[in-house]
């Protein structure tokens, strides 16, 4: 509930208060009169009971915040008068309504021992003393339903509230999960897209900067690639930063699939990046997820040979297993200088930076489609340490 509801039912409740206090007084002043009428009470008397009454029904001004109080307030003065009959019912529905406990059947025994008290006292020469038991015992009954009825309808209003509440914060926890959801999806297309392209870029600016016995021709040839690439990854990144401010979530087109491959290993190659690969799936495969998952890990395998070992050969190979998985292998020995001798690149700047956020993804991604992937550095036959990236991924259902 927030500040200005809390002010509202404030004021209503008060205003409330001030109603019940009139009216509890008007009923007195009936009572009074009813009294003097039939001989019960006269004189001071009457003005003695008048003013008690009053004091007496002052006091429901205080009987949300100290309703056993105010309850109990009652007791004695329903021994001396009957003149707060209606005060009292209203101090009572109050405590029923706002306390639990056996405080209640307390109170309520309470009133009706002083009720029948003040019958003994001074009985009313119209009523029969079990009569008018009879009456008060059907004034509390009725109070008791009425305030049982309405402290059920508080405490549904209450549950409903903090159902709303916690909906309402659900919700909101869903949405920010939703927005982080669509931030990583985002940011990893962002990587896919651009960390190869900038790769390459870095990677032709280093040759240009380590091999200054390039022809021109040469020299011609790198700037077109460092050219042609860095256009193409700043499309990438417009198309992306379009994607964010209009907020489609599926307005990145269609990534490249294995119908690819041919262009990627290309890119490799120019690149500096000798790549020996074996494509024995043909066109059987089948599935847009399944195709971009596949380039993904060979981009990645690609990218990260040309920035950690560049010139080393790297060998890619596509393959079914008698499993029926299909098996992506791309490997390349590390640079000279893991395996005893001078490191390729190694002038400062040669090799490009990573958030080492690749592999990682490439993790996610293979298992999101129900495959299994490694990568580490293993020794093959010849004692070369070589840097194996593999994925097993299902073979798609016809």
């Amino acid at each position: 509930m927030s500040r200005v509801e809390r002010a509202l039912a404030a004021s209503g409740e008060r205003v409330f208060d001030l109603v019940a206090i009139g009216a509890s007084g008007f009923a007195a002043l009936v009572i009074a009169g009813e009294a003097e009428s039939s001989g019960r009470i006269s004189g001071d008397a009457t003005f003695v009971n008048l003013v008690l009454a009053a004091l007496a029904t002052l006091a429901l001004w205080w009987r949300r915040s100290h309703p056993v109080a105010v309850a109990a307030l009652f007791v004695p003065v329903l021994v001396v008068t009957d003149f707060v009959g209606l005060a009292s019912l209203v101090a009572l529905y109050t405590l029923i309504v706002r306390r639990r406990g056996r405080v209640i059947p307390v109170m309520l025994a309470l009133h009706l021992l002083a009720a029948v008290a003040y019958s003994v006292i001074r009985p009313d020469p119209a009523l029969a003393p079990p009569v008018e038991f009879l009456f008060t015992l059907a004034f509390l009954t009725a109070t008791v339903a009425i305030a049982v009825a309405m402290r059920a309808r508080r405490d549904l209003v209450e549950v409903l509230r903090e159902r709303a509440a916690r909906a309402e914060e659900e919700t909101r926890i869903r949405a920010e999960r939703l927005r982080a959801l669509e931030r990583e999806r985002i940011a990893r297309e962002m990587h896919d897209a651009l960390a190869h392209r900038i790769s390459m870029v870095s990677l032709h600016a280093g040759a240009l900067v380590i091999r200054p016995d390039l022809t021109p021709e040469e020299v011609a040839k790198a700037a077109t690639t460092i050219r042609d690439s860095a256009h193409q990854a700043l499309e990438d990144l417009r198309e992306i930063l379009g994607v964010l401010r209009v907020g489609d979530s599926d307005g990145l087109r269609p990534q490249p699939g294995i119908e690819r491959l041919d262009e990627l290993v290309e890119d490799a190659r120019a690149a500096g990046v000798p790549v020996e690969w074996a494509n024995d799936l043909g066109d059987s495969v089948t599935g847009a997820g399944l195709g971009r998952t596949v380039y993904r890990l060979v981009q990645e395998g690609l990218t990260n040979a040309g920035k950690h070992a560049c010139g080393t050969q790297v060998r890619l190979v596509l393959s079914r297993t008698r499993d029926d998985l299909l098996h992506v292998l791309v490997a390349n020995p590390l640079s000279p200088a893991n395996n005893g001798g001078v490191p390729v690149g190694s002038l400062p700047g040669a090799v490009p930076p990573g958030a080492g956020a690749g592999l990682v993804g490439l993790a996610e991604r293979v298992e999101l489609a129900g495959g299994r992937f490694e990568h580490g550095i293993r020794r093959d036959p010849d004692g070369v340490l070589t840097f194996r990236l593999e994925a097993w991924l299902p073979w798609p259902e016809c």
